[in-house]
């Protein structure tokens, strides 16, 4: 039996890096998957691979930031798959500077994606998990949702908001067998943390020192971040709610 067997799980941003390794490794424990984002072609590659390995999977275009989309979004993948049971938070955007380097429209960008997304999809999702009889959240937050970085101040600031808010649902929908967690990764081998560190000497440089911060001597994997995200959907997690697990390879022991 696999691990998420009769689970339908709807996963944002699922069209590249942490989205799309949770999807697959959602399909390969026997989740039927709609993975949503802005951009169909990188969801379809996602359909894709997760075909390959013989997965049901659904894309759907669709701006997490508005409600009507987020509603959308629910309301086809329960119509495809029957049920929903399962919503995966996962899109997110990157801003680095300080509060005087960061512009309103800049501010406003990471808190509508960051935390207004999140927001307007867990709104979404309750409506079919109460028919399902029940149902996991599972929102990637940061490390920088728990402690913070220099030059981070907007991202730690979105971050932080939606480790307040897991907590928050978690206490609200518990009585109706809904369950919100959080995963907070440090720095993951992705193409947006990638873009960080140019390809001159500076650049690779500036990459060994960031890794040189965490105690277990490397970044994050996008599995690492899957493998995290089944157990919370799965029932081995059945008592488990108002978690927000710093997955960073030992980086907030300090």
């Amino acid at each position: 039996m696999t691990r998420l067997a009769g689970k339908v799980a709807l996963i944002t941003g699922g069209g590249t890096g942490i989205g799309r390794a949770i999807a697959l490794a959602f399909a390969r424990e026997g989740a039927k998957v709609a993975v949503a984002g802005r951009r169909k072609d990188k969801l379809e590659e996602t359909l894709r691979e997760l075909e390959k390995q013989g997965g049901h999977g659904l894309a759907i275009a669709c701006d997490v930031s508005r409600e009507r989309d987020a509603q959308r979004a629910v309301q086809e993948t329960a119509k495809i798959f029957g049920k929903m049971n399962v919503l995966v938070n996962n899109a997110g955007v990157l801003h680095v500077a300080t509060i005087e380097g960061t512009s309103e429209q800049q501010w406003d960008k990471l808190m509508t994606i960051n935390l207004k997304g999140p927001f307007l999809m867990c709104k979404a999702a309750l409506l079919e998990f109460r028919k399902a009889g029940g149902g996991a959240i599972v929102n990637v937050g940061s490390v920088l949702g728990l402690v913070a970085m220099k030059d981070r101040a907007a991202y730690c600031a979105s971050k932080g908001g939606v480790t307040l808010l897991t907590k928050a649902v978690a206490l609200d929908y518990a009585h109706e067998n809904v369950r919100s967690n959080c995963i907070c990764p440090s720095i993951v081998e992705t193409e947006l943390v990638q873009g960080l560190f140019a390809a001159s000497e500076e650049g690779k440089a500036l990459r060994q020192a960031r890794i040189g911060q965490i105690p277990l001597g490397r970044m994050g994997r996008p599995e690492d971040v899957a493998e995290m995200a089944v157990f919370l959907a799965s029932e081995e997690s059945s008592w488990l709610t108002g978690a927000a697990v710093p997955l960073d390879g030992g980086l907030s022991a300090y």
